[in-house]
């Protein structure tokens, strides 16, 4: 009894998934949205925008070979040590 329980609950799942694939849609299915192709070419566009973009960010203005590290270093060091001053109330002009 269990087997022919089993057999029939298949069947009848299989059969149900079938309807549900072939079944045709409502007639008042909706069309293709009329804005879907607008957004289809602004999202094109931004692609290459970002394309751009991380062309620009690969290739950097200076390479590391030909930085000056010791000016950039003293630049850093200046301006933590201007920031540390303004925390403490001290006018670093003064």
């Amino acid at each position: 009894m269990r087997v022919r329980t089993a057999w029939l609950a298949g069947a009848a799942g299989a059969a149900i998934a079938a309807y549900r694939k072939l079944r045709p849609l409502p007639v008042g299915a909706p069309a293709e949205d009329p804005r879907a192709e607008e957004l289809r070419r602004k999202l094109d566009e931004s692609r290459t925008v970002v394309e751009e973009q991380h062309e620009e960010v690969a290739s950097p203005e200076t390479p590391v070979d030909e930085a000056d590290v010791a000016d950039r270093r003293a630049a850093v060091h200046e301006r933590a040590r201007a920031a540390a001053e303004e925390m403490r109330g001290h006018d670093p002009a003064e």
